[in-house]
């Protein structure tokens, strides 16, 4: 049997939790909300003995103070981002740019992007940018204010 390629993680972790998703989708299929497919990725990475975090805060901080919060829907093996989707439709620049900047705030080496919506699992391996670059901006955000600013109208 050969042996699967590395990744930036350094081991075949995304291949197995590609795996995970891909069994998930076929006993599923398409039709229910993210939610229950992030659950159930979850229960399949525990069920092969993968750690998967769900719904793990990422806090962001500028000049010592919290500035934002990401709630990264699964945080595998403390390495691993995993976004999951449920969308119609193909996945778009702006979920991509959503796991990039997700990859940075958790300065984690590599993502995987799910779209469970479809017919066929859609899936993308997602890398961070080079060096200090930041992340591509985007139209979408769930990010929740660590502070809000009181305005004066």
């Amino acid at each position: 049997m050969s042996s699967l390629a590395q990744d930036a993680t350094g081991n075949d972790l995304t291949y197995r939790v590609i795996g995970a998703a891909m069994a998930v989708h076929n006993r599923l299929g398409p039709g229910y909300r993210e939610e229950v497919y992030e659950r159930a990725l979850a229960a399949e990475l525990g069920e092969r003995g993968i750690d998967a975090r769900r719904q793990f805060a990422v806090t962001v901080e500028y000049q010592s103070e919290p500035v934002a919060e990401f709630y990264l829907d699964l945080f595998v093996e403390g390495v691993l981002v995993v976004e999951v989707k449920a969308f119609p439709h193909l996945l778009t620049d702006d979920e991509l740019g959503q796991v990039i900047g997700y990859l940075k705030a958790a300065e984690a080496p590599v993502g995987l992007l799910f779209n469970f919506g479809r017919r066929r699992l859609e899936w993308r391996r997602v890398f961070p940018g080079r060096g200090g670059e930041a992340p591509r901006r985007t139209g979408r955000d769930d990010v929740r204010k660590a502070d809000r600013l009181d305005r004066v109208p």
